[in-house]
């Protein structure tokens, strides 16, 4: 087992460029390095924590209740996770937030209700407040998901080293959003993004380290 080392959050946001999935709604996708693998020498088990922590991004959203949606006054001294994708994503996006939801449901109850697990579409055009929601429903009803205008919702996940680019139709009329496939962890004690996770964390990764996540603490 590695010795836990920490990333500089300064350096993951300058890699996340290089650090996008290209989900196709024909099923294919491709992705180059992520950023966590990048940095392959500084991962302790799943996670890689960062020395330099994120701060939450500043962003004002529409949720799938069609209401209005603070983010860092929503989530504030709460345990969150932020991931940025799709619900047309035919591989990476499902499985994460799939991931997470088989590894939550495995927490007591008490902690269950302290989890804030955060979606925020890239692809805001199709992703209206009701599908959204209805997509995020079959992974858990408790998920938030958020909706909005794509500059706002860009300049939000560049916030937290996310790099994403707006939807293009491809010559057969599939749609493909590049995205980062970062899932972002958030302290409940400084609010602060600390850890973070590849689209290579299984559900036994998240199961194994929500309840140190929630708690505040390194995994």
């Amino acid at each position: 087992m590695r010795n836990k080392k920490t990333v500089p959050a300064a350096a993951f946001a300058a890699a996340a460029a290089l650090a996008l999935s290209a989900c196709g709604s024909n099923g294919d996708s491709s992705a180059n390095s992520s950023v966590a693998d990048v940095y392959a020498e500084t991962k302790t088990k799943a996670a890689t924590v960062l020395d330099q922590p994120f701060t939450k991004p500043d962003l004002v959203l529409t949720d799938t209740h069609g209401k209005e949606f603070d983010l860092r006054e929503k989530t504030k001294g709460k345990p969150t996770l932020i991931y940025f994708g799709y619900t047309n994503c035919p591989d990476v996006c499902p499985l994460t937030m799939s991931n997470i939801a088989l590894a939550k449901r495995a927490l007591p109850a008490a902690d269950q209700d302290k989890l804030q697990v955060v979606f925020v579409t890239t692809d805001p055009e199709r992703d209206t407040p009701v599908s959204l929601g209805s997509w995020l429903k079959a992974q858990d009803p408790d998920f938030t998901g958020l909706t909005g205008d794509f500059p706002a919702i860009q300049a939000g996940a560049r916030q937290i080293g996310i790099g994403i680019d707006a939807p293009k139709k491809e010559e057969d009329g599939t749609v493909v959003s590049m995205h980062g496939s970062q899932v972002i962890a958030f302290s409940p004690k400084t609010d602060q993004g600390y850890v973070l996770y590849s689209e290579d964390t299984t559900a036994d990764d998240y199961t194994k380290d929500l309840p140190k996540l929630i708690e505040g603490k390194n995994p």
